[in-house]
């Protein structure tokens, strides 16, 4: 009961926030499916673009929380990587007192979940989110929100010392998990005392050298909570400046993530409105107040620029959403070119990340796939999933993670309620079997370019070997023939997804002088010579 309580109650904060988010319209002018015949290869393996969201309790047994329940567990390594949100009163629920292994608020052992991860080959993404209610308890009693700017009550939100109790809670999570061992342990702020007896004790730990990424906060834009909430980009700047490197040491010692790990990457918080013109500002305001390196880049407080984006058709009925669009008719791609020629134009070009997307199967959201002709809407979600995946590695994007692991409920009219990849009972949903299959056979393979836009054809590589992955950018059922050339192999193997198996159907088919007729359909097939 204790679990599902805060289940439901994080569940809450999270739907309920994202359900009052309108979406966003980009630009009303049609889109172009693929820029040019052929585009230049990112290097990036296809399994990048096959992360997912996800809490502790996803992975946790819902009888012991220090414990890794397999079958859950098993789930979870359907995926590449985890987003892990990590509510910041998990890890400190008073001030200044921290626990891990086990956390005191909940009782789950992230020590040893994120142990596993790393184990299991899966990057984790740790999005320390949500005000802890010590923190709130600054705020007048009728203006408390988890949601909140991460800032004492009354404080100018536009100063880095602000936000320096946030910058210390990512301090003690970068010294631990991140892969410094020297750092000094006189900084860390463990709470050794027992709950009850044979409870486990914290301990100190350091350089555990199990997490690499770090998010700060989540969708620090969020205009739909009010000013309480929301924060212009040059606060959020003032507010990262602290998160990542204690503003550049002034902060004093014990606060950022650099100043414990220098080789943890900082990922700026996703942007709920996926506004280029957002970052500038962000940017502009580090140049201003971090000045540049000595190579004479702006010195910013973040690694990776991230931004959320969900594929409906708000960019034509003026940002209000009615329905999920497939992601090559909607904005998508356009979205993702802005952000990469400004991060390339004015960000040194690091790496753009898109940390939530996805689809709902309920037929009452706003976000919800569509019934297209004898396809239910989970296989439609299926599909529409693993083509924004195949999006994103088109464009340059450098990871795309999903939203979410879990259903809530398929019944209801909250949008993002039923975007899960896993049913409530543990059972794969069409999607996450897209997800397995797709990752055995494609995963290590990098775009390398793409041969036609309609039906699109892309080129993937690796080492000496081709993959050709084709697909049908539309929402209506259509099919398209192509002719695929192979040169002189004599023979093919086409890879088919298939709903409920771990691994996709193929066959092996002849050649006609090398060229073999593919019928290809809004599912994508796989091909590659024999």
């Amino acid at each position: 009961m204790f679990k599902s309580i805060l289940t439901i109650t994080s569940l809450l904060v999270i739907l309920l926030s994202n359900s009052c988010k309108r979406s966003i319209a980009i630009e009303d002018q049609p889109l172009n499916l693929i820029k040019s015949p052929n585009l230049p290869s990112n290097g990036i393996a296809f399994k990048e673009y096959l992360g997912i969201n996800a809490f502790e309790w996803d992975m946790s047994s819902d009888v012991a929380h220090n414990q890794i329940d397999p079958t859950k567990f098993d789930n979870v390594k359907i995926f590449t990587g985890v987003r892990h949100y990590l509510e910041w009163d998990k890890i400190e629920p008073k001030d200044g007192v921290f626990t891990f292994g086990p956390a005191h608020n909940g009782g789950w052992d992230y020590d040893l979940i994120y142990q596993s991860l790393k184990n299991a080959g899966k990057y984790v993404l740790i999005d320390v989110k949500s005000c802890p209610s010590w923190l709130l308890a600054t705020y007048p009693a009728n203006q408390r929100d988890p949601e909140n700017v991460p800032a004492p009550y009354g404080l100018d939100r536009s100063k880095p010392e602000s936000y320096i109790k946030q910058a210390r809670a990512a301090f003690q999570l970068a010294a631990r998990y991140g892969s410094n061992t020297k750092v000094d342990t006189n900084l860390l702020l463990i709470d050794p005392s027992i709950r009850w007896r044979d409870d486990t004790r914290n301990v100190k730990k350091v350089g555990l050298d199990i997490v690499k990424y770090i998010e700060c906060d989540n969708e620090r834009d969020k205009w739909w909570k009010g000013d309480l909430a929301k924060q212009s980009p040059e606060e959020y700047a003032a507010n990262m400046s602290a998160f990542y490197d204690g503003h550049q040491g002034k902060l004093g010692k014990g606060f950022g993530v650099k100043n414990a790990d220098p080789n943890m990457i900082v990922v700026m918080g996703g942007l709920a409105d996926p506004s280029p013109q957002f970052v500038e500002k962000m940017i502009k305001w580090c140049e201003i107040h971090r000045g540049k390196k000595a190579n004479g880049e702006i010195n910013l407080c973040f690694d990776v620029i991230n931004y959320h984006l969900y594929s409906n058709d708000a960019f034509r009925n003026n940002g209000n959403a009615t329905k999920g669009m497939a992601p090559e008719l909607s904005n998508l791609q356009s979205v993702a070119n802005q952000f990469s020629a400004m991060s390339k134009k004015v960000a040194g070009n690091i790496p753009v990340w898109v940390t939530e997307t996805g689809y709902d199967s309920g037929e009452h959201t706003s976000q919800r796939a569509i019934k297209i002709g004898n396809k239910s809407a989970l296989i439609t979600q299926a599909d529409w999933n693993l083509r924004t995946a195949l999006l994103y590695a088109r464009t340059g994007v450098s990871k795309c993670i999903f939203y979410m692991l879990d259903n809530v409920d398929v019944n209801s009219w909250t949008q993002y309620t039923s975007s899960g990849f896993i049913n409530p009972g543990g059972g794969k949903r069409p999607s996450a079997d897209y997800v397995l299959q797709t990752n055995k056979l494609l995963g290590e393979y990098h775009y390398e370019s793409s041969l036609k836009a309609d039906p699109i054809v892309d080129v993937y590589a690796l080492n000496d070997k081709k993959m050709y992955v084709l697909t049908v950018p539309d929402e209506i059922g259509r099919t398209a023939g192509y002719d695929l050339n192979l040169g002189s192999a004599k023979q093919a193997v086409i890879y088919t997804l298939a709903v409920g198996k771990n691994q996709m159907n193929s066959r092996v088919v002849d050649t006609k002088n090398g060229i073999v007729q593919l019928e290809v359909s809004e599912t994508p097939i796989f091909v590659e010579a024999k």
